[in-house]
C-alpha cells in the first residue's frame, strides 16, 4: 500500500486531504512544516509528498531541495494558494513531479497522484531489472588473462577507437563488447547488436542499413537499419566473419565515410557510430581463403582483444561457480546452495568445450537437481554429457 506524506502548516486543509486519501486506501502521515516533514522523511520512506509552498521555517521549494537530495525518487506534488507561473516552473525544474494550486480540484490531484504511483512504480521496476542486468554481465574472474582484458577495456573504452573481439563461442565475448559500450562516453545512447550469422545473407544488408518502402517484396514500409538505430552509441556487431562480402564492401565504405545508404534508396545518411566487431573465426584464414576482406579487418581491429576460453582460465572456476550459484538462486527464488570443494575440483576437470555459456547451464542443472550442498559424486552424476 502506498505511502503518502502531507506537508502543510493549515491543519483543515491537512485533515480534509487525510480523510480523502485514506479513502482511497493510502497510508497517511502529517507534517505542520517544512522542518518537521524532512525529520519524517529522513526516519521513513514515502511514495509520495503532498508539499505547500508557503511555510514558516522553511518554505516548499527549499523542502523540496532537501526531499531531492535525500530520496530523488520521491515524488513530490507541489500545492499553494500563491501559485503562478514561475513558480510551477521552478518547482519542477528543482524535481517536483507536479505543481497544483489551491483551491485543490480533488480529480486531478487524485489522478496526479496516481500517475506519481505509476511513475514511482516505473523507477522501482528499472532499478531491479538493472541491476538484474549488471548482475548478469558481471565481469568475474581473476586470472591473468581476466584482469588483461579489464585493464584494455579501462584503456580503450573511454575513446572511439574500433575493437575486434576474438574468441570461442560462448567465452564471453558479448560480455566484453557491453562493458566497452558501458565504460564508453556513449553509455547513454544506444548499444545495439546484430548476430551476422543468425541472418539470412539476402536480407543482412536490410538489417544493417535498413530499406524504403518498396525496395523488395516484402518491404511494405520504409525501415531503419542497425546503423541508424545505434546513432550516437554502440553497434556491436558479433560473428562478423559469417558476414557477406557484398555486406562487407557497404560496412567498409560505412566506416570510411560514416554514411550509409538504405536498400533501394539514393539519399546518403550520415551516422556517429562506434562499431565493436567479435568473431570466432581466424579472419587471416578467411582473408587468405578470399571469404573475408583484408581491408576491412584493418578498419575494424584497431585495437584487438582476444577472450580466452575456458579451459585456459580453469583458475576462474571457483568464482564462476560462487557468482552464478548466488544469482541462478535468486532468480529461481530457492536457498542459496554451495559448492563442496571436492565438486569444484571436480568442475575445473571438466573439458568446456561451450566455455562460459556451458559452465552456467550445467551450474543451473546441479542448483536444480541437487540437495544444498553440491558434491563431487553430483558433478560426476550431472555435469558431464550422458554417454549412450
Amino acid at each position: 500500500m502506498a505511502k503518502l506524506l502531507i506537508i502543510d502548516d493549515e491543519k483543515s486543509i491537512r485533515k480534509t486531504l487525510r480523510e480523502i486519501l485514506e479513502y482511497e486506501k493510502y497510508l497517511v502521515d502529517e507534517a505542520s512544516d517544512g522542518v518537521e516533514g524532512i525529520a519524517m522523511i529522513q526516519k521513513e520512506k514515502y511514495d509520495i509528498v503532498l508539499c505547500d509552498i508557503k511555510m514558516p521555517k522553511m518554505d516548499g521549494i527549499e523542502v523540496l531541495d532537501k526531499i531531492m537530495q535525500l530520496s530523488s525518487d520521491t515524488s513530490v506534488v507541489m500545492i499553494s494558494g500563491h501559485g503562478n507561473i514561475e513558480t510551477a516552473v521552478e518547482a519542477v525544474k528543482k524535481g517536483a513531479f507536479d505543481f497544483i494550486a489551491k483551491p485543490l480540484d480533488l480529480n486531478r490531484l487524485l489522478v496526479t497522484i496516481r500517475n506519481a504511483m505509476d511513475k514511482s512504480t516505473l523507477v522501482t521496476e528499472t532499478k531491479v531489472l538493472k541491476k538484474k542486468v549488471s548482475k548478469t554481465f558481471d565481469m568475474v574472474g581473476e586470472s591473468k588473462a581476466i584482469q588483461q582484458i579489464q585493464e584494455m577495456i579501462e584503456r580503450v573504452a573511454p575513446t572511439d577507437a574500433r575493437v575486434l573481439i576474438t574468441g570461442g563461442n560462448g567465452s564471453g565475448k558479448e560480455l566484453v563488447a557491453r562493458w566497452l559500450h558501458e565504460k564508453s562516453n556513449r553509455a547513454n545512447a544506444p548499444l545495439i547488436e546484430v548476430n551476422c550469422a543468425a541472418i539470412p545473407s539476402e536480407l543482412i544488408e536490410s538489417e544493417l542499413f535498413g530499406h524504403e518502402k518498396g525496395a523488395f517484396t516484402s518491404a511494405i514500409s520504409q525501415r531503419k537499419g542497425k546503423f541508424e538505430q545505434a546513432e550516437g552509441g554502440t553497434l556491436f556487431m558479433d560473428e562478423i566473419g559469417d558476414m557477406s562480402l557484398s555486406a562487407q564492401a557497404k560496412v567498409l565504405r560505412a566506416l570510411q565515410e560514416n554514411k550509409i545508404t538504405r536498400v533501394g534508396g539514393e539519399k546518403e545518411i550520415k551516422v556517429n557510430v562506434r562499431v565493436v566487431a567479435a568473431t570466432n573465426k581466424d579472419l587471416q584464414k578467411e582473408i587468405a581463403a578470399g571469404n573475408f576482406r583484408e581491408d576491412l579487418y584493418h578498419r575494424l581491429s584497431v585495437i584487438l582483444i582476444h577472450v580466452p576460453s575456458l579451459n585456459e582460465r580453469k583458475d576462474d572456476i571457483p568464482l564462476l561457480a560462487d557468482h552464478f550459484l548466488k544469482m541462478i538462486c535468486e532468480d529461481h527464488g530457492m536457498s542459496n546452495k554451495i559448492f563442496s570443494k571436492e565438486a569444484i575440483k571436480e568442475l575445473q576437470k571438466i573439458n568446456w568445450t561451450g566455455n562460459i555459456r556451458e559452465f552456467r547451464n550445467v551450474v543451473e542443472r546441479l542448483i536444480i537437481l541437487c540437495d544444498k550442498t553440491i558434491t563431487d559424486k553430483d558433478v560426476i552424476a550431472y555435469a558431464r554429457p550422458l554417454k549412450g
